[in-house]
């Protein structure tokens, strides 16, 4: 399994990105997916969730009203929409997949990730 996550960027405060995150070559059925960032020399943190149906998100109290999940199941892409930006966004941010049609919230629960993809909020 393979998660290829995309878009980060540089960005002034205020800015808005869409990250994307492609899985590919999964040999299991559904999965849930998050959003995870980690800031440097900061623990990784949890962002965002969806479960598989897409019909239930989650989001970190940091990000609530300014980042939306978002997936595609036809395409095996997942989308974080991050607006508003602040310097405090400033972080590596990595998707992941959970098994099951359930999201989790700690990072011990997802068994895949992607290599990140860096987002840098300039003030």
């Amino acid at each position: 399994v393979q998660l290829q996550a995309s878009g980060g960027g540089l960005v002034q405060a205020g800015a808005s990105l869409t990250l994307s995150c492609v899985i590919s070559g999964r040999t299991f059925d559904r999965y849930a997916v998050g959003w995870f960032r980690q800031a440097p020399g900061k623990e990784r943190q949890f962002v965002a969730a969806i479960t598989w149906s897409g019909s239930y998100q989650y989001y970190g109290d940091s990000v609530k009203g300014r980042f939306t999940i978002s997936r595609d199941n036809a395409k095996d892409t997942s989308y974080l929409q991050v607006t508003s930006l602040k310097p405090d966004d400033t972080a590596v941010y990595y998707c992941a997949v959970k098994l099951g049609v359930q999201t989790g919230w700690e990072v011990r629960e997802y068994q895949y990730w992607g290599q990140g993809t860096l987002v840098t909020v300039s003030s």
